[in-house]
């Protein structure tokens, strides 16, 4: 439930509305306007390229070498976007913060950022998709992706004054996400009204579950 609400103070309470889809409470790290379907990875760890492995000393013996370094990420990070982008992927959902040459190169081609998700909202798309994490590609930046989610729209979303990213997701499952939009004048009585839902939806579970044994 946590994940499939908002609560947008100083609003009045007529203002509640259920959108489809979710609602995820941060702005786009970078965003890039698409029609029709397109497909989401999800991600977990940074898609710039380490130079060395975990535990592993890397010694540059001159500024040279440093600089050849750091054009091989770029260009590994480059080739790696122009891969999602001949995928299809027009949007990435990460749950960490990725660097500003993955953001750029997105940016380039045409590839939606949405970062720090938390784990729970991960688990969520997961959920819903039937998708699961894409495995940094180490030197292998043409590995096929195999895992991907349909997305039918994705769309930013201004709540009161919060920037926020409305995407709807082709469900895996019997499970159709919606969230719902609950307006109050304060705080206070948002989380009054969300509990008070919360509740009802915990005794109508609990209603079926009896009726279904």
């Amino acid at each position: 439930f946590a994940e499939l609400h908002a609560a947008v103070p100083g609003l009045p309470l007529a203002s509640s509305r259920v959108l489809p889809g979710i609602i995820l409470r941060r702005d786009f790290a970078t965003y890039c306007p698409t029609d029709g379907e397109l497909r989401a990875l999800l991600v977990t760890e940074p898609l710039r390229p380490a130079l060395t492995a975990p535990g592993v000393e890397f010694v540059v013996d001159s500024e040279g070498q440093y600089q050849a370094s750091l054009h091989w990420i770029t260009k590994r990070t480059e080739a790696l976007m122009k891969h999602l982008q001949s995928k299809n992927v027009k949007l990435l959902l990460s749950s960490v913060k990725q660097e500003e040459v993955v953001i750029y190169y997105a940016k380039l081609c045409g590839v939606s950022v949405v970062e720090c998700l938390s784990s729970e909202e991960m688990a969520l798309i997961s959920e819903i998709t039937g998708v699961s994490p894409y495995t940094p590609f180490g030197d292998n930046v043409d590995r096929e992706i195999t895992e991907t989610a349909v997305v039918t729209f994705c769309q930013p979303l201004l709540l009161a004054s919060k920037s926020c990213v409305h995407i709807g997701f082709t469900s895996a499952c019997a499970f159709q996400p919606h969230c719902l939009i609950l307006c109050g004048p304060v705080d206070g009585v948002n989380e009054q009204h969300a509990a008070a839902l919360r509740e009802a939806f915990t005794m109508l579970q609990q209603l079926f579950k009896t009726v279904h044994q």
